[in-house]
């Protein structure tokens, strides 16, 4: 994120901010720039971290977090874990930055390459390999520094970033994840919300985040000119991304996708049982 994108609150912002210290863990992708944009005016008091969804959640189980936007199968596996606002990263139909390179046909899958700050599509390429093909692959490690020649795994998941990036090398498929699963349930797929530790997640919290979401949303162009100047793609490709590919509100359709990601991780030994149960937020003053 660049400096003119986070900066200091103006005083109306302050009016309106979380006035407590809390320890933020934010995405540094840019499918999650419209949800942390405007953090520093919401949480002035804040500490804001940069980092992998991955590394994210293990920064927040180990209790140096107190919210952090995390994979959506990491809420799944840690009952300890609430539901922070109902910003999150998500789709219903193709998602264009979270990507499965096959190197060979997916029935003949014997290796899968994991991006490293992945859990989510880990999950769910893991899911989709068994269900349609009954294949469980063994698991290869995909570091965030390398490229996907460097991965020797017949299928490679890319993420974030360097997942709106096309392959070079010729492949045998070619999945975008949100699309796949959209085809196969008729449902939006969640990747990644806000979740906070026991006692850290209120209506207050809420409406700050979700305040921070609908601003950045409001500045869409703004972050694909930022994006452009990084990224090897046209600010009108990153904007149409941003705008037509991404959906930032965990809705009722959202959460009923997210029940039927749960459901699936549990059948498959990613998740335990019952978590599906626990995405109800109406309980929180989201939109307040």
């Amino acid at each position: 994120m660049t400096p003119h994108e986070l900066h200091s609150p103006t005083q109306s912002a302050r009016d309106a901010c979380y006035d407590q210290t809390i320890r933020v863990g934010a995405v540094s992708y840019l499918n999650s720039r419209p949800l942390i944009v405007r953090l520093f005016d919401r949480l002035p008091e804040g500490r804001v971290t940069l980092g992998a969804p991955s590394a994210l959640a293990e920064s927040l189980l180990a209790g140096e977090l107190d919210v952090a936007l995390i994979p959506s199968i990491e809420f799944a596996r840690h009952p300890e874990l609430q539901i922070a606002s109902n910003a999150c990263v998500a789709c219903a139909g193709p998602v264009r930055s979270v990507m499965v390179y096959g190197r060979v046909p997916p029935e003949r899958v014997r290796t899968l390459g994991l991006d490293e700050g992945s859990r989510t599509s880990a999950a769910l390429s893991r899911i989709i390999l068994a269900e349609r093909y009954g294949v469980y692959p063994d698991l290869i490690d995909f570091p965030l520094d390398a490229e996907l020649a460097d991965c020797p795994a017949d299928a490679v998941v890319v993420i974030g970033d360097r997942g709106l990036i096309p392959a070079a090398e010729l492949l045998r498929f070619v999945w975008d994840l949100g699309a796949e699963w959209h085809r196969w349930q008729k449902l939006p797929f969640v990747f990644a919300f806000w979740a906070a530790r026991e006692g850290v997640a209120n209506g207050k919290l809420a409406a700050v985040l979700n305040r921070a979401r609908d601003e950045g949303v409001g500045r869409l162009p703004a972050i694909a000119v930022g994006a452009a100047r990084r990224l090897p793609l046209a600010q009108r490709e990153l904007l149409d991304y941003l705008r037509r590919s991404l959906r930032f509100r965990l809705g009722p359709g959202e959460r009923k996708g997210l029940r039927q990601f749960y459901r699936l991780a549990a059948k498959h030994g990613l998740a335990p049982e019952g978590r599906e149960t626990c995405v109800d937020i109406d309980h929180l003053a989201t939109d307040r």
